[in-house]
């Protein structure tokens, strides 16, 4: 099993693991830093408010399994943004989650996510994972409502950050059924800290910088106040795939080849634009004939040489006699008529888009934290303000032009600005379809097709790659107060106000159509005369051109879609008809919370003293999402934008009232047990009680025993419930009517297997229901000594009445339980519906692993760390009375893909203020994906290989607080394995996963801090 020898791999780095023990806690999975100021007052004790409990406890001897992550561990990873951390977490799921994996094109509920890189603990989706700063909320994105962008989090004021791994309902909410991750800032910095760090990849591209400052002044314990600042800038820089070779979409011996016939040099096609008013002759097109692709299709002249298949499915130039091949094009591929079934497109070429594609996004990031803390009397008073500025560019693959009937009338002329292109290719496809017209003396055609315009499809580089600019500015400002009551009692209380205002605006690759794209956009208009396919004079008219918009700009010949290269003329033209600037759509979500709580000493019990810990929480959430007037029925239309003005919301809100109550009971001195308890009140959902009850038992002082049990209501996010509806066309041609076509069954290989191409509805559901959760967690913890420590928990999250969407190959392979979901025309599927609804149940089980061990020797301390998840059970079904599919280490195009396992271990060695560390990280192969016909392809990988990466630091503090940290990050420069993540379908994919990879192969990093 690829577990097992991933668990081999890393024996040299575990081989520590077995010496005299370390300082971690298993529990916690790394040393926890406790600042003193928050130990309890009234003793000395390592009791602190963890996360996952409202009395203070140690964290060295929690029931719940808590991972604390310090700066240490920071620096020895190389990492220097939360998104880098969540990543590099084991308990972390594997969904299109960061900045890689939704950058390319995407549909349904992952549009919107320009900008976002969210938390997903436990693959349980980045909705069902709470994230707080010091213990409270912070607002969802902006443009999405739903998940919290851990980008915006002050990184440089972090102190540690403690991860749950168990559901916390019970305590925080509805949202915390995967768990928690809690970022907790330093509350007692004194003096100045300033920060610098560069990685850099071995090509010298996709740098990442951060510099970072913190200041601070008065210590809480003599001066009775502490003011600190933290600043903080960094900076991304873009990865494409076009720089990496591993990103390679022209593999068909292993079965991956691009279903798109729209290259940077145009094929040709059969099609009759007929619109009127944009400069295309009225007596067809040169593939098209007369009337129509059906006045060829019947003529042998026309059929691809050596078959009786008319060639209706494109012809390009490249790949004819006498062109220079469709690999002359960077990303130029044959068009694999083959795999996809198509015979009729064996003369046409296809273009590798992932190479198009964004592997790191850029994105430049400002952060600020501030707080002012004074102490009276053991209270302690506090304010705090963070906010950030994220400057993010979702730069994806270019726009495909594909000539049609009514909303993309276009076609390249024959004028004396286009003769010479024209005429050769012209003489190129008149050399093998002779159907089409004579060669050389072209006077002499006797069919009269010569100098009809050439009806394409075609990907137009020069109008450079699509890209969303979003600008997502968040703020928070909090307040709170905390002290003893009475003896052992203490009250904490709180307030906060967070907000994330989103915008994006359009970059470069969108141009204005020209044309009137619908019926409803020409009766809005106010244009006389206006019709479906017509010059829309709205819109700007190129220099030069014979019609307005980038329709204009190819029916006149100046843009040329034949050419790779493009005239001044030609370029000036994009300009002139560019979008660039034109706002997409922007969202604005805002969260106001207070709480209060209380906690204190009960009575004594034989194990020592009850605790208990009672509270309220009030939350106003409010969110809006603002369309644009560019997508406006009674604007110019912009070709191919998706503006979402459908999903406009002027303004929702929902209060949240709770009280919860928590007790601590220690039986025994061997035995402590405990429970809480939560009310929640939703608005427009009611009340929901969720309890929670945790153990642990620890018979002897070097092995302890724990578990938890606890239910979750997670309600849905304000996008899933009111979104607008908005209906998609399909770009792929590979599915089938599964009622009419055999399982296993190709497009075209018998009766009843012909290609459907069905729109696709999405969008929200106003009758949604929440999805409830319950689930249980066993565990061990042993600690044979303070120099070793490991644990091991088993963990079973069962989750029904699951809210999302149902993806279109769901919704084919069950068909029959979706009726209402499936529309037919003459019998054909020509609409489906995949709107968010409660789809069924979700079924996860694992065991997380954690150890830390050290030894003295050789002058120094070596240390050594592990922390991996073994995934069990990972299953799901779309409706109760359905079967379960199993989705373990299986592939999917959406959602959670579920590695069987993941881990990171890591060996250093410390002394005297040097270090050097030297660490693994494991990701478990899976199930690969399988294009139409793939799997029969002769070097087709039936399971994708796993990832392993190795790095390395060394670090040395000098004198004057100077520490220098230098590293390697993938030493070996190992590629993302081979992966067929590419759909048709949808356009988007490639030959690698960005769910689970690392891009940028090897790099190197150097920081330098320096304390005074």
């Amino acid at each position: 099993m690829a577990y097992k020898s991933a668990l081999i791999s890393g024996t040299a780095l575990a081989a520590l693991l077995c010496l005299t023990p370390g300082v971690a806690s298993a529990q916690t999975g790394a040393t926890p830093s406790i600042p003193k100021s928050e130990k309890a007052p009234d003793d000395n004790s390592r009791d602190i408010l963890v996360t996952g409990s409202r009395i203070k406890q140690d964290p060295n001897n929690s029931a719940l399994p808590l991972q604390i992550i310090t700066n240490k561990d920071f620096s020895r990873e190389g990492i220097n943004s939360p998104e880098q951390l969540i990543s590099f977490l084991a308990v972390n799921g594997n969904g299109a989650d960061n900045l890689a994996s939704n950058s390319d094109v995407v549909s349904g509920a992952a549009r919107g996510t320009n900008g976002l890189s969210a938390a997903n603990l436990r693959g349980q989706g980045s909705a069902s994972t709470l994230v707080l700063l010091n213990g409270r909320r912070v607002a969802a994105h902006g443009l999405q409502g739903s998940a919290v962008d851990v980008n915006q989090i002050p990184f440089a004021a972090i102190e540690r950050v403690e991860v749950l791994k168990d559901g916390a309902s019970a305590i925080y909410g509805t949202d915390a059924v995967g768990g928690v991750i809690n970022f907790i800032t330093k509350t007692n910095f004194t003096g100045i800290d300033v920060t610098g760090f560069t990685d850099t990849t071995e090509q010298g591209d996709s740098q990442i910088y951060r510099l970072s400052g913190t200041v601070g002044y008065g210590k809480l314990d003599e001066q009775g106040f502490n003011i600190m600042g933290s600043v903080s800038k960094s900076w991304n820089g873009a990865l494409f795939g076009q720089d990496r070779d591993f990103v390679n979409g022209n593999q068909p011996n292993r079965g991956l080849s691009i279903d798109t016939r729209g290259t940077p040099i145009a094929t040709a096609f059969a099609i009759n634009p007929t619109a009127a008013g944009v400069g295309i002759s009225q007596g067809g097109t040169l593939l098209g004939g007369a009337s129509g692709a059906t006045s060829l299709a019947t003529n042998p002249g026309f059929f691809i040489p050596g078959t009786t298949v008319p060639a209706l499915g494109g012809v390009n130039p490249l790949r004819l006699p006498g062109g220079a091949g469709c690999d002359s094009v960077d990303g130029g591929l044959n068009y694999d008529s083959v795999l996809y079934n198509t015979p009729n497109a064996a003369l046409a070429c296809s273009w590798d888009t992932g190479r198009a594609a964004t592997l790191q996004q850029p994105i430049q990031t400002l952060t600020y934290y501030g707080r002012a803390t004074a102490k009276f009397g053991g209270h302690e008073i506090y304010a705090e303000v963070t906010g950030s500025d994220a400057k993010s560019s979702k730069i994806f693959s270019n726009n495909q032009y594909t000539a049609n009937n009514t909303s993309l009338p276009i076609a390249y002329p024959l004028n004396a600005l286009t003769a010479s292109t024209y005429n050769a290719v012209y003489d190129q496809i008149a050399a093998v379809l002779p159907a089409i017209g004579a060669v050389g003396d072209r006077t002499v055609d006797a069919i009269g097709n010569y100098g009809k315009p050439i009806a394409f499809r075609f990907r137009c580089e020069a109008c450079g790659p699509r890209e969303y600019q979003t600008d997502t500015k968040t703020f928070r400002a909090a307040i709170g107060v905390d002290g003893p009551l009475f003896p052992g009692w203490d009250y904490r209380a709180g307030g906060s106000y967070a907000s994330s205002t989103a915008s994006s605006v359009l970059g470069s690759g969108y141009h204005y159509r020209g044309v009137f794209a619908s019926a409803a956009s020409a009766a809005a208009s106010g244009v006389a005369g206006a019709v479906v396919g017509g010059a829309d004079p709205r819109a700007p008219t190129a220099p030069g051109a014979t019609a307005p918009g980038i329709v204009g700009l190819f029916n006149s010949g100046i843009l040329n879609p034949f050419s790779v290269s493009q005239s001044a003329a030609a370029m000036a033209g994009l300009d002139a008809v560019s979008a660039k600037g034109v706002r997409l759509y922007g969202g604005k979500y805002e969260v106001r919370q207070f709480d209060a709580s209380v906690s204190g000493s009960l009575f004594r019990l034989p194990g020592g003293m009850a605790k208990v810990a009672v509270g309220v929480d009030y939350r106003h959430e409010s969110y809006k999402f603002d369309g644009s007037t560019a997508g406006a029925l009674s604007s110019p239309d912009i070709f191919n934008v998706a503006f979402d003005n459908i999903n406009a919301l002027s303004k929702v809100t929902r209060d949240v009232k709770a009280a919860y109550g928590e007790v601590s009971l220690p039986i025994f001195s061997v035995l402590e047990l405990s429970a809480a308890a939560r009310v929640d009140d939703y608005t427009g959902f009611g009340s929901t009680f969720n309890p929670k009850f945790t153990a642990k038992f620890r018979p002897v002082s070097w092995m302890m025993f724990r578990g938890s049990y606890n239910t979750g209501f997670r309600v849905p996010t304000f996008n899933q419930i009111f979104n607008g509806v908005t209906q998609s066309p399909n770009p792929g041609n590979t599915l089938t009517d599964p009622t009419t076509c055999p399982a296993g069954s190709v497009v075209g290989s018998s009766v009843g297997c012909a290609a459907i191409t069905p729109d696709s509805l999405s969008g929200g559901n106003l009758t949604l229901r929440p999805e409830t959760s319950k689930q249980f967690s066993l565990g061990a913890v042993f600690q044979p000594s303070r120099h070793f420590s490991a644990s091991a928990d088993y963990w079973n999250i069962a989750v029904d009445n699951v809210i999302g969407t149902i993806t279109l190959p769901q919704l084919l392979a069950n068909i029959n339980a979706f009726p209402e979901r499936i529309t037919r025309t003459n019998g054909i599927i020509t609409l489906v519906d995949l709107r968010t609804g409660n789809f069924g149940s979700r079924r996860t089980q694992g065991i997380d692993f954690t150890a830390r061990g050290d030894v003295d020797a050789l002058g120094g301390t070596f240390a050594a760390g592990f922390d991996g998840t073994l995934l069990l059970v990972k299953r799901e079904k779309l409706l109760p009375n359905l079967a379960y599919t199993n989705t373990l280490g299986v592939f999917t195009l959406a959602g959670d893909l579920g590695l069987k396992f993941k881990y990171n271990a890591f060996v250093t060695y410390q002394r005297d203020g040097f270090g050097v560390t030297f660490s693994q990280i494991y990701r478990s192969g899976y199930n690969n994906f399988a294009l139409p016909l793939s799997a029969t392809r002769p070097d087709y990988n039936p399971r994708v290989s796993p990832y392993i990466l190795y790095n390395m630091t060394v670090s040395k503090r000098f004198e004057q607080g100077l520490t220098i940290t230098a590293g390697v990050k993938n030493i070996f420069n190992t590629d993302p394995p081979f992966a067929i993540t590419y759909d048709s379908n949808t356009g988007a994919g490639s030959s690698w996963e960005p769910r689970v990879a690392d891009p940028r192969g090897r790099s190197f990093t150097i920081q330098a801090t320096v304390r005074l």
